[in-house]
This record gives structure tokens, sequence and C-alpha cells, in this order.
């Protein structure tokens, strides 16, 4: 909300939650339904979900109306208002029940997007294994307490505003949706031949010769054939074994064809292959480090360092110490391609083709490096893997594990991939270029006003928290009033006054430390 000091009038006070809310501490029956635990809450959006789980031993009994606050990670400090009649809950989280005169959406309102509170709670945790904050700390947080009829005009304005705020950020999110299926559509427009005028086409028009893909792909097979005969004929004369009469052309493994593929018709002029025809060198996987061999060195890219398309910026990237001979045979050159081989199946197969002002740079185990042949464009594979149908060809194969999965070089090899003429491959690209940079700047400007709307939605709850956001009324009972009733009626009721507070939280009128910052 921002760092500010508390100067609202003169009719609130400054209460700790235990003086406004009564802990909920009666204890459920065990296997009773429904059970909330701190699994089920969404710190970011501050709702919850109900499954029929059973209730643990220990469960609290929470109502209508009650204040749930998680204690532990990885929800610590989500809090949510509890809207239905009664349910069984973690006891990992506080049940705090607002007396009579405090409204439960007020305080819900002031705890839950006070960033202040999760850090207060982070900062007083006890225990190695499973932080945890104690009952008390939550109890001693320090909240303003408004005269009950501003409470309910304050509730009443921010609902409105939120109202108004959660349907701009749904517009906001309609708009980025749109964006994503118009990136999607250019995309597979792209890879179907869909996009420009076919090279076909303009030569016949033109009058002139081009060179079809089936022409570059034999001629791509032939520089292939030809780079292993020499690679081979290299390593027999390095251990100094006689040359066959063959001339080193015996054991040449036959790149995977897409024979018995079962693959859609292509424009004139293009062709269906594999990517083991096409590929130069590698498919290579990158190398593993243990942590201790991180800290300075080379640059390394790892798995959350790209995206498709994306790439971390160098002077971002972690660094390892690395032998001369592990830079030489790990090293990215401008134009490889990585391809991420393990990772969560919406992830597997997102691919980069490495920029020049990525190197120098390594690549981290869960990815495998590749180089494509001249005539093939590297945009033109990652544009291919960005599209549904290329993903899906890439990862057909893959291996399931309980969270990951994951593709081998025999899997890259056999991908297919339409391949158009390398004139057309340029003119596609450039494209694709021009449309997606339109979607890219749009998409950013609606993040940018996404944002500004989260940064009022703080605004107008700091404005609410320090009474400005609807007018007084000097009719209304001050607070001093309503906590002096709480503390008579708990009293009554041989419940405590909630005393044992620090001295400065019982003088009347608001503490001069912030209570919110940012």
């Amino acid at each position: 909300m921002g760092s500010i000091q508390f100067a609202p009038p003169q009719t609130w006070m400054l209460s700790r939650l235990d003086e406004c809310c009564r802990p909920r501490l009666n204890v459920g029956e065990e296997g009773s339904t429904p059970y909330l635990e701190i699994g089920d809450i969404d710190i970011s959006t501050k709702t919850y979900s109900l499954s029929n789980k059973p209730a643990v031993k220990g469960a609290l009994v929470a109502k209508k109306g009650d204040i749930l606050i998680s204690r532990v990670r990885p929800t610590r400090g989500a809090i949510v208002l509890l809207r239905e009649t009664q349910i069984h809950v973690s006891s990992a989280l506080s049940v705090l029940t607002p007396e009579s005169g405090i409204l439960s959406a007020y305080v819900h309102f002031y705890l839950a997007w006070n960033p202040d509170f999760r850090r207060y709670l982070g900062e007083r945790c006890t225990g190695t294994m499973y932080p945890t904050v104690s009952k008390d700390v939550v109890r001693e947080y320090p909240i303003p307490v408004a005269p009950t009829s501003e409470q309910c005009r304050i509730v009443e304005e921010v609902e409105k505003q939120f109202t108004r705020l959660n349907a701009a950020v749904a517009a906001l999110k309609r708009i980025q949706a749109n964006l994503r299926r118009y990136r999607a559509s250019v995309l597979k427009a792209a890879c179907e031949g869909r996009l420009v005028p076919a090279e076909a086409e303009l030569a016949r028009a033109e009058g002139r010769e081009y060179e079809p893909a089936d022409r570059l792909l034999a001629r791509i097979l032939k520089e292939r054939g030809g780079k292993w005969e020499a690679d081979k004929l290299g390593n027999m004369s390095a251990l100094g074994t006689p040359r066959k009469s063959d001339g080193g052309k015996a054991g040449y493994p036959e790149p995977t064809s897409t024979d018995g593929l079962e693959l859609p018709s292509l424009p004139l002029g293009w062709v269906w292959t594999t990517l083991d025809r096409v590929i130069l060198t590698g498919p290579q996987n990158g190398l593993y480090k243990p942590a201790s061999a991180y800290g300075e060195g080379v640059s390394i890219v790892r798995i959350d360092d790209f995206q498709d398309a994306w790439n971390r910026p160098r002077k971002e990237l972690r660094r390892l110490k690395l032998t001369a001979q592990e830079e030489a045979l790990y090293g990215l050159h401008p134009d490889d391609i990585l391809i991420n081989r393990v990772n969560s199946a919406p992830q597997l197969g997102k691919c980069l083709v490495v920029p020049e002002q990525l190197c120098p740079a390594v690549y981290e185990s869960n990815m495998m490096r590749l180089k494509l042949a001249n005539g093939i464009r590297p945009s033109w594979l990652s544009c291919y893997v960005q599209t549904v149908d290329g993903r899906a060809r890439l990862t057909a194969n893959a291996k399931w594990a309980v969270n990951q999965a994951s593709i081998n070089q025999a899997d890259v090899r056999a991908t297919p991939l339409p391949l158009p003429p390398t004139n057309e491959q340029d003119r596609i690209l450039d494209e694709v270029d021009r449309r997606l940079s339109v979607v890219t700047e749009l998409d950013s400007l609606v993040s940018t006003i996404a944002k500004r709307g989260g940064r009022l939605r703080h605004a107008i709850l700091r404005r609410a928290f320090e009474g400005k956001l609807v007018p007084q009324d000097p009719n209304d009972e001050p607070a001093s009033s309503l906590l002096e009733r709480i503390r008579a009626e708990r009293e009554r009721a041989g419940v405590g006054d909630g005393t044992s507070k620090p001295r400065a939280l019982r003088r009347r009128g608001m503490a001069a430390e912030p209570l919110v910052r940012g």
C-alpha cells in the first residue's frame, strides 16, 4: 500500500487484532467435511477452494464471516474471508471472529492487501523445517479501528471500486487472451504457407528459376554426408588408421525419414523432412555441475533463463567455473538452437535461437543444442516449434515422470519439419516479425496498464485506512467507545478483557509509527 503515517480522524483508534477479533478455538470432529488446508488457499487472489477431504485430528471449526490466516509456508500470510456457513480448517490457520461492531470485510481488506502484515509474520517465524508463526504473534498485530458506521461506508465504497477495477482487469485479460490467439494463428499460418505468397508462384509470375525445398534438401543431405566422411577420415588420420578403399563412406548412418508418417499436404515447392536430415551438428545435451561450482566464471543458460523467443540478458545469468575443455565442448555460438528436453509438460520443447549478445556462454544439462545446415534459417525451426502442431510432433514420444516429462535426442531427430524454399523462409520470417512485434508491443502496453490496476487497488485501500475514502460523520460512535464496549462484553462473558497490550497501543488516538509499509 505504500509507506504512510497514520493520521486518520480522532474518532478512530489503534487496536490489536485480539482486542477486536476473538480467536475461534473449538476443535471439530476428525473426518468431518468439508475441510480446508493451507494448500487450498491461493495467496495471490485471496481465495480458497473446497474439496471433500476429511478433516484431520485437531482441525478447527470455522463459520461464515471468520477470517482465516495461514501461519505456515508456502501460503504464510494468506488471508481469506470465509463465506460458507461452517467448515473445518487446518490448525495451521488462525481463525479470528470479529466482535460485534467490527466488520469482517473491514478487517479482511486491511490484512489481505497489506504487504506489511506478510512481512510482519515472516520476520517472526520459528522453526527450521516448517517455519511457523505463533497464534499470539498474529493476534498482536495492530489494526486501525474506525467507527462501525464508517466501517460500513468504507467496505461499501471499497467493494464498489474493486468491482469496477475487477471488470477492467477482466477486460485486459480478454485482450491478452485475444493477443495470444492471434499470435498462435500467425505462427500456424506461417508454417502452413498461408502467410505470404509462395516462392513457386512468385517465380512463375516473374518468369525466373528458384530452388524448391526438395532440391535444397538434396543439397543439404549431400553436404551432411560429406561432412560425416571428412570427420571420419580426420579421426582415422589422427589414430593412424589406414584409409579404406571405400573412401570412408562405410558405416554412414542414414538419417531418419518421414516415410510412413501421416502428414498434411504442403504448398508447391515445400517438402516434409525430419530434423535429423537438416541438423549439421548435434543434438548434444548440456552439462551438469554441482551447486558448489557456481559463483563466478563462465555464464550459463539455465532452464528458467529462456522462453520461446525470449532470453535473459547474459549479464543476468549465473556463472560457474569450467575447464577450457568444458568451455569448448559446451560453448554456445550465434544461431545455435537450444531445445528444452526436461521440464513440466507446458514448458517441454521450448526453443531458443541463440543471439550473438548471449555469447560466450554454456548451457545446462536439461536442454540440448543443435545447429542447422545452411539454407535453413534457425528462426524457421523456432517458429515451427512454437506452433501447437510443431510442439506436439516434437514431444510426441515424451517420457513421463511424476511432475515432469522428457524428450531425448532420438525424439528430436525424428521430429517432422515442413521445409519451404530458403527465400520463402526469409519472407515468412520477416512477416512473422512484423506482425508479432505489434503483438508484443500491445501485450506490453496491456501488462503495464494491468500493473497500474494493482497499484490503484492499493491506493484505494491506502485512502480507506487513512480515513480519506469516504466522508466522516461527527455523529458516529467513536472507535474508543466501541472498543470499551467490546471489553466490557468480554468481561461479562468471562472471556477476558483483551488487555496485556503495549502501552503505546492503549493510548487514545493513532500511533505515530507507520502501520503499512511498501
